[in-house]
């Protein structure tokens, strides 16, 4: 009996991991139906062999693993008419989000079969025609954006069924007739702006802002009039006292002077406080960025010359955008030479590094043609450039995330927190793969790219532990005004007075005086007694022109048995680096093997990451920490 129970037990406890572990096999093949019937230039990892839930990019299932909730698409480069019989299929829908991307024909009918539909965004596409003339179906929808599109005739009075509707947006479309009286009892946001609606706001939507309405010709009578911008002062005539009397002549002057220089302080004042907030950098793209509070709607003005669209890169598997951005709760990672550098979790727990960068000198065709030449580099010790995004007012670049932060975090610490112990074998390591990454920058184009930022700051560790550069060719696209006390100052080769126009020899230097820090632990540039500044290649100079050599190293190093050799050998290579004249300075190549003549490396990373480069493709559209 009781070797019954257990088999019992066995065989339930196997049903339930089955269920657990199985797909969604219906799902799964609408889905598929779906990608293979729609056109988009950016990979997507779906395939039959792999798991849906949690491994399909963008795709969320419910807990029990057995329904697919929500498919979130933003910016994948979907175009051409939407697939029918494909979505529709998935009946346990909640959230569908296939914004910004350049889908067309008109409104996808078979999603009135979802009944769970909850949340519908298909801004930024170029879908047609009328909308549906039935809403009915949808009584579930919540938010509904199809905004930015080429929709035309009338708003269908219909939407009043979907009585939980909290969120209409319909701006930017052709729309037109008059607004129909839409009975929601929840709606909280609306934007019917930028169409050819036209007659009067009915009143059950007059409790909206003008503004939701702007860009149509649409009557605003029953309004709440404006108050008037202009208080007449009470009394039968404004030229007269209580008296009756007329004011005198120098009282009316004194009036007049006092107002004007009024309006001039207020106006300096104003002047003010823009320089000021552009000074600090302190604008409402950056504050929302940090506290991930910016909507979509107040995007529109701002990204409206740039369509809203980030520029992915080909084999970027990221499924976001503009919006998804600006919603992800961010934290400052640090401010570099070129701007400031955020770390963004979205909403679908994907974690990028979001640069947002400053005095950008290029213009945009300039920008996006270095922009092309960068993110189709490929190795595996280069950081890669996923994605970019440019308009007049802003430039971001995004990479992938590194969790345990750059070498100089390590090394120097960041933000009071202590620096990391990191062995001699994980300097090595570092060094070697930093040097691997820039020779082969240093091959590409012909031999005439130069990465122009090279310093600890934009190294991080790669899966394998190995050095990984990053900011690879921003200095090109640069102002070249750069102050000149600053930490990048330090790496910075004494021949370079224009980082736009950086050579490859002061990428060697740069380099050198990063194996300093990894020897030393000090900074390129840091204080000692608190006012004397001290620059490390003069420093290590000084030392070992005294013949106190082991006085270099660092003194977390020296608990390692066994290293002193190799220590002293990185130190001569480092010094070879630092030349003062460039042309004396090694090539990164002739580097990379002084350094793995140092100690035997498995050569595994540099033969993989060399394969990938040759065998990369060039990307099929364009578009940390410095």
């Amino acid at each position: 009996m009781e070797a019954k129970y257990i088999v019992s037990l066995i065989l339930v406890m196997g049903l339930v991991l089955l269920q657990v572990n199985a797909d969604p096999v219906e799902d799964k093949q609408a889905l598929l139906d779906f990608v293979t019937s729609m056109r988009h230039s950016r990979f997507l990892n779906w395939n039959v062999s792999s798991r849906v839930c949690n491994h399909w990019t963008g795709v969320t299932c419910s807990e029990d693993g057995s329904r697919v909730i929500a498919v979130r698409l933003p910016g994948v480069g979907f175009y051409g008419p939407f697939p029918p019989n494909t979505i529709s299929r998935l009946s346990g829908l909640q959230i569908l989000s296939l914004r910004s991307n350049a889908i067309n024909g008109y409104f996808p009918f078979d999603l009135f079969k979802l009944k769970n539909l909850s949340l519908l965004y298909l801004q930024y596409n170029n879908f047609s025609g009328p909308l549906p003339s039935d809403f009915s179906a949808l009584k579930n929808l919540t938010i509904v954006n199809l905004s930015y599109n080429h929709f035309n005739g009338s708003i269908p009075s219909s939407m009043s069924n979907s009585t939980r509707l909290e969120a209409l947006n319909l701006a930017h479309n052709e729309l037109c007739c008059e607004i129909p009286d839409l009975n929601l009892p929840y709606l909280q946001q609306l934007n019917l702006s930028n169409n050819k609606l036209n007659g009067s706001v009915p009143k059950s939507l007059r409790m909206f802002p003008r503004r939701v309405f702007a860009g149509n010709n649409i009557s605003f009578d029953g309004f709440a009039p404006q108050a008037s911008p202009v208080i007449a002062p009470s009394g039968e005539s404004n030229m007269k006292s209580r008296s009756g009397l007329r004011l005198g002549g120098n009282v009316f002057w004194i009036v007049v002077v006092g107002g004007c220089v009024i309006g001039i302080v207020a106006f300096l004042f104003l002047v003010f406080v823009c320089w000021f907030r552009r000074k600090t950098g302190d604008d409402l793209f950056a504050e929302k960025l940090q506290k991930g509070e910016m909507s979509p709607e107040k995007v529109v003005s701002r990204s409206q010359d740039a369509n809203n669209r980030l520029f992915f890169f080909e084999g970027c598997n990221y499924a976001f955008d503009l919006e998804d951005l600006l919603r992800a709760s961010a934290e400052v990672l640090g401010k570099g030479t070129f701007g400031c550098a955020y770390k963004a979790n979205l909403e679908d727990a994907t974690t990028v590094v979001v640069k947002r960068l400053k005095e950008v000198t290029a213009g945009k065709r300039d920008f996006e043609q270095q922009m092309q030449v960068v993110g189709s580099f490929r190795h595996e010790n280069v950081v890669e450039l996923k994605a970019y995004y440019y308009s007049k007012d802003e430039k971001l670049v995004v990479y992938e995330y590194y969790s345990q932060g750059s070498v100089s975090a390590m090394l120097h610490g960041k933000g009071g927190e202590e620096r990391t112990s990191l062995d001699w074998d994980t300097r090595m390591k570092i060094a070697v793969g930093a040097a691997r990454g820039v020779a082969r920058i240093h091959e590409e184009n012909g031999g005439k790219l130069v990465h122009g930022n090279i310093k600890s700051s934009n190294i991080f560790l790669n899966s394998r532990k190995y050095g990984c550069v990053s900011d690879l060719g921003l200095t090109t696209i640069m102002s070249p005004l750069v102050p000149p006390i600053s930490r990048a100052a330090g790496y910075r080769a004494p021949e370079v007075t224009d980082t736009r126009k950086t050579a490859q020899p002061a990428d060697v230097y740069s380099f050198g005086v990063v194996l300093l820090e990894l020897l030393t632990g000090k900074s390129p540039i840091h204080t000692i007694g608190g006012d004397e500044v001290v620059h490390l290649v003069r420093w290590v100079h000084s030392v070992v022109r005294e013949e106190w050599t082991a006085e270099v190293f660092d003194i977390e190093l020296l608990r390692y048995p066994n290293i002193e050799e190799e220590m002293v050998e990185m130190l001569q290579i480092a010094l070879s680096c630092v030349t003062r004249m460039p042309d004396q300075r090694p090539k990164m190549a002739d580097v990379v093997k002084m350094i793995e003549n140092v100690r035997q490396f498995d050569t595994e990373n540099r033969s993989s990451s060399e394969n990938k480069s040759e065998n990369s493709t060039p990307p099929l559209v364009v578009g940390r920490e410095s």
